[in-house]
């Protein structure tokens, strides 16, 4: 695991550490000092540690004009020990909706695996961002189906195109832009 760096194609773009008002915001990271761990897996240091022992992320993008933002995921989401969705509502999600961001697109090729509590702080998410939305994006099929059973499908927007989309591909706007086109046409089906 300690070679899986987060996406890096956008920094010329876009870096929490320089955005004053990230939750990141001053951080300095190192190429070479790896402290944090998914248990005993050393990671790469340039993921955010958010509080949670098995949960990390990258803040990928951030457009306060546009309301959306980019996070990037690495690790085990497990809400039943150590309840990661409150941390990463409460130290992440939190500090940009209060910023104005309503879009949240969650890459999650890298979350091994989900353990359910309960959904109270996904439907506080979904409360507090009125008319915008979550894209859970390149999640695994075993992790989306581990959400699924308990319900979170009815906060986050997955499927289809969504599972697959070659997003390092696309400029931050225009991945927006290619997931807002797939909620449409998954909304009018």
């Amino acid at each position: 695991m300690h070679d899986i760096e987060p996406h890096y194609n956008w920094r010329h773009i876009y870096t929490a550490e320089n955005d004053p008002v990230s939750p990141f915001y001053g951080r300095e990271y190192s190429e070479f000092d790896f402290l944090d761990r998914v248990y005993n897996h050393l990671i790469h240091p340039q993921w955010d540690n958010i509080g949670s022992p098995t949960l990390f992320v990258k803040l990928l993008y951030c457009n306060y004009a546009d309301k959306f933002a980019v996070i990037e995921l690495l690790g085990e989401w497990n809400d039943c020990l150590y309840n990661d969705v409150m941390i990463l509502k409460r130290e992440i999600i939190d500090l940009l909706i209060a910023e104005g961001v309503n879009k949240f697109i969650l890459v999650g090729e890298n979350v091994l695996n989900f353990h359910y509590s309960d959904t109270c702080y996904y439907e506080e998410w979904i409360e507090d961002i009125d008319d915008g939305w979550v894209a859970a994006i390149n999640f695994q099929s075993h992790v989306l189906q581990e959400m699924s059973q308990v319900g979170i499908d009815e906060y986050f927007l997955w499927g289809g195109d969504l599972n697959d989309l070659p997003w390092r591909t696309y400029k931050p706007q225009d991945l927006k832009l290619k997931i807002e086109k797939i909620f449409n046409r998954l909304i009018d089906v």
